[in-house]
């Protein structure tokens, strides 16, 4: 039986968990990356500004997240994206076409009752790593 590596992914520029879970677990060349809220790393405070400054953070802790595991934004397949508001899906359509390009990732979009830290936004993303090739 072949072996598969997992690694756990822990940066410092990235928000520090609020709970017993990884900032990024590394499977094969599978990286799944836990839900950002737009958290100031320094800081460990949501930005102010509403959804669309939170959705850029979170978008920039990710990306952060996704270079420390061999991946990037570009090699996002799959995101997550959890809004306390859905009348906030407009103004973060606009922030993610800033950091996602075509071919974008699949994605679903939910409103929910209550994020974490009363944020407006969390994202979460599953991505390859190493080198991807596009059919």
């Amino acid at each position: 039986m072949s072996k598969l590596l997992r690694k756990i992914i822990h940066i410092a520029n990235a928000p520090k968990p609020i709970g017993p879970y990884n900032q990024a677990v590394r499977a094969g060349n599978t990286v799944y990356v836990s839900g950002m809220l737009g958290v100031n790393p320094p800081t460990n405070k949501l930005v102010e500004g509403g959804a669309s400054e939170e959705a850029k953070q979170a978008l920039k802790n990710l990306d952060a997240l996704l270079q420390a595991s061999d991946s990037s934004l570009s090699k996002v397949v799959k995101s997550t994206i959890y809004l306390d508001d859905l009348n906030d899906f407009s103004a973060v359509n606009e922030v993610y076409k800033q950091y996602f390009k075509e071919p974008y990732p699949a994605r679903s979009t939910f409103q929910i009752a209550k994020l974490p830290l009363n944020a407006k936004i969390e994202i979460e993303v599953v991505a390859l790593s190493g080198e991807v090739v596009d059919e």
